[in-house]
C-alpha cells in the first residue's frame, strides 16, 4: 500500500492533527469494498480537527436500496478481516450508517444523498485522498 499524499486543514487554530494511520487504512479498505459493489461518488472527509468523536466520514452512493445494503455488507466484511467491528449499524430504506467510532461510513441512495447533502454540510473540512483499485 502506498502512502497517502499530505493534505492540509483549513483550520484557523493552527493545531491540526490529521487522521490516524489506522483510520487511513480503514478508509482505503472500506472504499475498495464499496467500489467492488459498484458504490459511486466516494468522498472521505477529515473530521479530526472538529470537536467530534469520529476522525473521518466516508460517504458513498448506491443506485438503489439493495445496492446500498450490499455495499454496507461488503464494507463490514472487509473491515472484519482486519478485526474491525462496528460499534453500531443503523439501517434505513435508502441509507445505512456504520459506526466504527473513529470512522463513520454513510451509504446512501443517490436521491437521499442529494437531499441531505452531507458533503456540503462538512465542506469546510478537508477531504482525504482514497486509494482504490478500479480494476478489481
Amino acid at each position: 500500500m502506498e502512502f497517502l499524499p499530505a493534505y492540509e486543514s483549513s483550520s484557523p487554530k493552527g493545531c491540526y492533527m490529521p487522521v490516524s494511520e489506522l483510520v487511513r487504512k480503514e478508509l482505503d479498505i472500506a472504499a475498495q469494498a464499496a467500489v467492488n459493489k459498484l458504490g459511486t461518488d466516494l468522498v472521505a472527509i477529515d473530521l479530526s480537527d472538529q470537536s467530534l468523536l469520529s476522525e473521518a466520514f466516508l460517504i458513498v452512493s448506491g443506485n438503489n436500496p439493495k445496492q446500498v445494503e450490499a455495499i454496507a455488507d461488503e464494507i463490514e466484511e472487509k473491515l472484519k478481516d482486519i478485526n474491525e467491528k462496528p460499534v453500531r449499524r443503523e439501517n434505513g430504506e435508502e441509507w445505512i450508517l456504520i459506526d466504527y467510532s473513529d470512522l463513520v461510513v454513510h451509504i446512501q441512495s443517490e436521491n437521499l444523498r442529494r437531499y441531505y447533502m452531507l458533503d456540503r454540510l462538512w465542506n469546510d473540512c478537508p477531504t482525504i485522498p482514497l486509494h482504490i483499485d478500479e480494476t478489481r
